[in-house]
């Protein structure tokens, strides 16, 4: 969330980034709640203090009929603090409801516009291939090679649902490898700076397998509860499953408070994640492209808040320099202010080319959610003697169905095999997925 006292001298600004986020949230409500909030926290306060005062007085006042008085003072006091309490419960309500929908604000470089057609494409990469064939869809690969059931998949769980096997399956493995190798060497995190001509810390990512469930209040401190009907609910237990590894990645250091030179502090981590893709139906419903349930390389990074801009950008040139390596086309394009999340302050998204669609297809995505998601966290630097809010980031490093679906429309044979990317197959141990 914003500082409020950032919004109270901002409003404009506000209510401007509301309307270019197409969020709906009554900036002038929220602040006329604000207004009463303060008057009657204080009315509370001095309540409160008035209190402290006559129960000092009483313990040194003998006489008894003045004693009486100050105790039907203080009792009356009581009862007008109850009444300020009750009042305040349900503006506190109000008040918090609408502050948590408030946007972060967009940063200058982000382009404004309604939706994903008013993305600005930043660059393209690698050169498409060309095929002296009909490139079929990764469904029809996944089928014809028998790696990809979709029917059993929906005949035991439902639509969206399917089975990975044989090699396919290994190969979700040797993408999970093959990601924690470049993201815990310092060696090649220093050469992907050095190329860049970027200024971070060649810091290694921790590797981290987190819990797929989450509470609604911490899901909520996340600020990536909402849309609730994407979420799948478990009401016996009262948690949600998460749609992201970053969703308890970066709840993981909640209500702490970093020292200055363990930042940058960065984490890489490998989770299922869940979503009912609600408002989705009849699109992407053969294949994996668009699915329920699917895994997860996801990397969050707490640090310094001047340093976050660059270090989206470093994220953003992993992302690249593991795209580049597979030799899979693509595109890198700035969201632009209404296609961007809630608590983004800048994201880019990667969109591989799927000769099988004919069209890019976004497969990776970079968050910058500057000091939102830490405000409402709590979670802390201390450095010159102070503590402030440090900043976030988080971003995909493969999503494997999507990056499995790019590999089978990129690497298609004319016989029907699929060759494996050069830089997989010491992972998967073999170079080719072909019929039985």
């Amino acid at each position: 969330m914003l500082d409020i006292k950032f919004i109270r001298q901002n409003k404009d600004l506000i209510k401007d980034a509301a309307k270019k986020k197409r969020v709906n949230v009554d900036i002038g409500r929220f602040l006329e709640l604000d207004q009463m909030r303060r008057m009657l926290i204080q009315g509370y306060e001095e309540g409160l203090a008035k209190k402290n005062k006559a129960s000092k007085t009483i313990a040194s006042t003998e006489a008894p009929e003045e004693k009486q008085k100050l105790i039907l003072e203080m009792r009356e006091l009581d009862i007008s603090n109850d009444r300020l309490a009750e009042q305040l419960k349900p503006v506190d309500n109000e008040f918090y409801a609408l502050l948590s929908k408030i946007p972060n604000i967009p940063m200058s470089d982000v382009p404004e516009g309604k939706d994903e057609n008013e993305n600005l494409t930043l660059r393209e990469w690698g050169k498409k291939p060309e095929f002296d064939f009909e490139p079929k869809e990764h469904w029809q690969l996944g089928e014809d090679l028998d790696v990809i059931d979709m029917v059993r998949g929906a005949k035991v769980s439902g639509a969206r649902f399917g089975f990975l096997k044989g090699k396919l399956a290994i190969l979700e493995f040797a993408l999970v490898q093959y990601a924690l190798s470049v993201m815990t060497d310092k060696k090649i995190l220093a050469r992907i700076i050095k190329e860049n001509n970027l200024k971070v810390e060649t810091t290694p990512f921790i590797p981290i397998v987190p819990p797929v469930m989450i509470k609604p209040d911490v899901f909520n401190k996340m600020a990536r509860l909402e849309p609730k009907e994407e979420r799948y609910y478990i009401p016996s237990d009262d948690l949600y499953l998460i749609g992201s590894a970053e969703h308890t990645l970066g709840s993981l250091h909640m209500d702490e408070t970093f020292e200055e030179q363990d930042l940058p502090l960065r984490y890489v981590g490998f989770s299922t994640a869940f979503r009912r893709e609600a408002g989705t139906y009849g699109k992407d419903m053969k294949g994996i492209l668009r699915v329920h349930q699917f895994d997860k390389v996801e990397m969050e990074s707490f640090c310094l808040p001047e340093k976050s801009v660059e270090e989206q950008n470093f994220f953003v040139a992993i992302q690249e320099y593991l795209m580049k390596s597979l030799k899979i086309p693509y595109r890198a394009v700035m969201i632009c202010t209404g296609d961007m999340g809630a608590p983004d302050a800048r994201q880019i998204d990667i969109e591989a080319w799927l000769p099988g669609q004919g069209r890019y297809r976004e497969t990776h995505t970079a968050d910058l959610m500057t000091d939102y998601q830490a405000r409402r966290l709590n979670t802390k630097v201390r450095r010159g003697g102070n503590s402030e809010l440090v900043h976030m980031n988080d971003a995909t490093v493969f999503a494997i169905g999507r990056t499995l679906v790019a590999i089978l429309e990129n690497y298609q044979q004319k016989d029907g095999s699929v060759e494996i990317p050069k830089v997989l197959r010491d992972f998967c141990g073999f170079k080719k997925i072909e019929k039985k």
